[in-house]
């Protein structure tokens, strides 16, 4: 097969000469010239343009990209990143661990270092909550009350207990949204009296004080200012504690006799009465 191409101005009178085909092959017809004698690979465009595109530098150059973070940093510089770190962990590691053995149920290692925990914990690091239950609730309290009441014809008289807990608890049953007048005040303000006071119902400091005019304001909106025919004049306070009873398929055996905790007659004033009314 022989191709053809322009000879340019020459003698003979054919403007097209023939010549045999180059070795590489038939080019299909249609095929332009430039397209037959384009290297393969070869891009047309200004020199360095298809470096450029592949993100190399223009003239077959190659740079070596230096490695970031740490292993930029000089050695010096490295080491003290190294000491940073390893303070920052450390700090890290300490803090969890006197947080833990502060939350945590007591033990020997939080009794034998309880001043280095403490000291370390309060007050920035106060922790109002607990990691464990180490004494689950097993026993119901009930706080109830009685009154010394005085009558018009000059008598006095002392009411039976009242069941305090078991009133605000008739008011919760069956109610879909308690108040939280009703669910938490009688129980915290006991557990804020107890806490309060040492084991002979003493109490311990203002705190003592405070919770004991607490809780009989608490009494006081229970009973109200007049009852059983006459007025408030003392009232008496007692816990009745009974132990929860085990569930049906346990052996354990459990006294479920209630246990009392009676604290002596307070007399009451118009302090101590809803919104401060008189007696």
């Amino acid at each position: 097969m022989v191709s053809r191409e322009p000879t340019g101005c020459q003698g003979s009178n054919n403007l097209y000469a023939y010549r045999p085909a180059d070795d590489r092959g038939e080019q299909g017809e249609g095929m332009e010239p430039e397209e037959q004698h384009t290297p393969r690979g070869r891009e047309s465009g200004p020199p360095g343009a298809a470096d450029g595109a592949r993100g190399e530098p223009s003239g077959g150059i190659r740079r070596e990209v230096r490695g970031a973070g740490t292993a930029a940093l000089s050695l010096p510089s490295r080491l003290v990143v190294a000491l940073g770190v390893t303070a920052v962990a450390a700090a890290v590691v300490v803090h969890v661990a006197m947080v833990f053995l502060h939350v945590a149920p007591p033990n020997t290692l939080s009794k034998q270092h309880s001043r280095a925990v403490n000291g370390y914990v309060f007050p920035e690091f106060e922790q109002n909550w607990k990691l464990f239950a180490p004494n689950p609730l097993q026993q119901n309290i009930a706080v109830q009350a009685r009154a010394l009441v005085a009558r018009n014809d000059g008598t006095t008289a002392t009411t039976g207990w009242r069941d305090l807990t078991a009133q605000d608890g008739a008011g919760i049953r069956h109610n879909v949204a308690p108040s939280h007048t009703q669910q938490n005040e009688l129980r915290r303000g006991w557990e804020f009296f107890t806490g309060s006071h040492d084991d002979k119902g003493k109490p311990v400091g203002l705190r003592g004080e405070l919770s004991e005019s607490y809780v009989k304001r608490i009494v006081m909106s229970r009973l109200g200012p007049r009852l059983a025919g006459g007025t408030v004049e003392r009232i008496q306070v007692r816990s009745a504690t009974t132990p929860v009873a085990p569930p049906a398929w346990s052996k354990e055996k459990v006294n479920r006799r209630p246990q009392y905790s009676t604290q002596p007659w307070w007399q009451v004033t118009s302090a101590d009465l809803p919104k401060g009314g008189a007696k």
